[in-house]
């Protein structure tokens, strides 16, 4: 199950790093142009829905996290947690300016204005319409792969080793 993580996890990476800009090309300091293209980048592409619920989220996890141990406390720690939801909330903007920066240091102002015209065009659209399935179907065809490659590199092992005398 680690190696299906792992190819999982490189896949990911490899798909991301497709979708990033060259380091080499990075520029040193966005600018606000370019921060402001990629905010608007970030926008088409609903990239807040990756991180809106940030903060409810981390509030819960730690919430029960201290349950464990603090089982009479329950009432307080879910009262607590409500008056940190209201304080904490819009928190989550952090994620999505940082997200902007990151695009803003990876790819140019022009580049980033090319691509939120890209990504208002039809041919952007559909893609922004099509990307999830295809990646979700993509994450699941190799997730098969990896399994069934798995079986087979195992019997590989198990048979050289038996070759040799030894039973796995």
């Amino acid at each position: 199950m680690n190696y299906l993580l792992n190819v999982l996890f490189a896949a990911a990476i490899a798909l991301g790093m497709a979708f990033s800009g060259s380091q080499a090309q990075a520029q040193a300091t966005p600018t606000p142009g370019g921060i402001a293209a990629a905010k608007e980048l970030m926008a088409l592409k609903k990239a807040s829905v990756i991180y809106a619920n940030a903060v409810p989220g981390m509030i819960q996890r730690v919430k029960d996290s201290l349950l464990q141990n603090n089982l009479n406390y329950q009432k307080d720690l879910n009262e607590v947690a409500l008056v940190l939801a209201k304080k904490l909330a819009g928190r989550e903007n952090e994620i999505g300016d940082q997200m902007a920066k990151i695009y803003a240091s990876d790819f140019t102002e022009q580049e980033l204005k090319d691509l939120v015209v890209f990504y208002k065009s039809p041919l952007g659209q559909k893609l922004l319409t099509q990307e999830p399935a295809a990646i979700s179907a993509s994450m699941s065809f190799m997730s098969g792969w990896a399994q069934k490659f798995s079986e087979e590199v195992n019997g590989e092992f198990r048979g050289e080793m038996r070759k040799r005398g030894k039973e796995i």
